[in-house]
């Protein structure tokens, strides 16, 4: 299996890998908007722009009918402090697999690669939220409970 850059040309499979995430996740947070085309375009539009920046890596797993999985990671300036000392903080976004082709060791690989990715960008931390499904990988690649808890806000 060769994981590889994500490239302009995959940006209709990424859009439906990311589509089939949320399809997964339910709850009120993650139900489709009314008009359901409007994120999908805007995420391609994100998508494009990521593609060329030093911040993110989208690493894709080819199938025999387009993607296979993909996965993305961006890492951010935060300020330092005691507990992180560069500031520098990673985000596995997050990693899919098409249906058809789990269990073959697609999201083991992109892991491996954005893990090298964050490593080469001197991130001190990488955070991730994990599916059930997902969990016992991430744990399995040393991703440990965070100590922080979590509140979102949405305005």
């Amino acid at each position: 299996m060769c994981v590889r850059p994500a490239v302009e040309a995959d940006l209709p499979e990424l859009v439906r890998l990311r589509a089939l995430l949320f399809e997964t996740l339910g709850g009120d947070y993650f139900n489709p908007s009314p008009e359901e085309s409007a994120w999908r375009r805007e995420l391609a539009s994100v998508l494009r722009e990521k593609l060329t920046s030093d911040s993110a890596c989208i690493l894709v797993v080819d199938g025999g009918e387009g993607l296979a999985a993909c996965g993305i990671g961006t890492v951010d300036q935060w300020f330092p402090g005691p507990h992180n000392h560069n500031g520098r903080v990673g985000h596995v976004i997050g990693v899919v697999t098409d249906p058809a082709y789990r269990r073959r060791g697609h999201s083991r690989a992109i892991m491996g690669a954005l893990q090298d990715w964050f490593r080469e960008r001197g991130a001190s931390r990488v955070d991730l939220y994990a599916s059930p499904e997902g969990e016992p990988l991430y744990r399995d690649l040393g991703f440990v409970d965070h100590p922080d808890p979590a509140l979102y806000w949405r305005p």
